[in-house]
């Protein structure tokens, strides 16, 4: 079963993946997120990378990913890029990712992407309000990724806010499952975990 899980940046998806991976069990589930699937910069000069927009489609290297999507599906392990988030560049080593039952792939622009969008059994958007968004990113970038609050904020302005709107926000009327708030609750978290134990008890029998 491939599970997608998308919404706005700082909408708190990855950690609802992450929750699901930690109760489920990661020797069943495994995470993809979209983000380790950038294009690589390096040929760009360093400031220019700073002000590519990273918020559009063109951004993610998406033949890649649909294709280790794919192989997952069938079994196969897969070589993931490592992405550097402070540099814009891929790492010259990958992470060795093995066949799980249950797939999650997250990631702000998946339902964005036809082909992905047909490989997902389940699609769950994290519907959150922006201003909550807007400081999580905010808190993100300035404590893990070395970046200062102006240049954040003038990168929401430029490029997040408005990609938002064009591409992550209309491609929630396909999902199947909308979480809001973040999942702060924890019952969609719980629906999500109970999902995949079902899932993963139905292929043990």
């Amino acid at each position: 079963m491939i599970i997608g899980i998308c919404g706005g940046t700082g909408s708190g998806k990855t950690t609802i993946a992450r929750a699901i991976v930690d109760a489920v069990g990661s020797e069943n589930v495994v995470l993809i997120e979209q983000d380790s699937y950038y294009r690589n910069l390096a040929d760009m000069p360093l400031d220019e990378r700073h002000h590519a927009n990273f918020d559009h489609p063109d951004a993610i290297d998406s033949d890649l990913l649909v294709n280790h999507i794919k192989r997952l599906k069938l079994g196969q392990s897969i070589d993931m890029p490592v992405y550097d988030m402070v540099t814009h560049t891929r790492r010259d080593h990958v992470e060795v990712i093995e066949p799980r039952r249950v797939v999650i792939v997250e990631g702000i622009l998946i339902f964005a992407e036809p082909r992905i969008l047909e490989l997902l059994d389940v699609r769950v958007f994290v519907d959150t309000p922006d201003d909550i968004r807007l400081m999580r990113r905010l808190r993100r970038d300035i404590t893990e990724r070395g970046r200062t609050f102006e240049r954040t904020l003038d990168q929401y302005e430029k490029t997040i806010r408005p990609m938002h709107f064009e591409f992550v926000e209309p491609s929630k009327r396909f999902a199947d499952i909308i979480i809001p708030e973040g999942g702060q609750t924890g019952v969609s978290v719980d629906f999500l975990c109970g999902l995949v134990r079902e899932r993963i008890a139905a292929g043990a029998s």
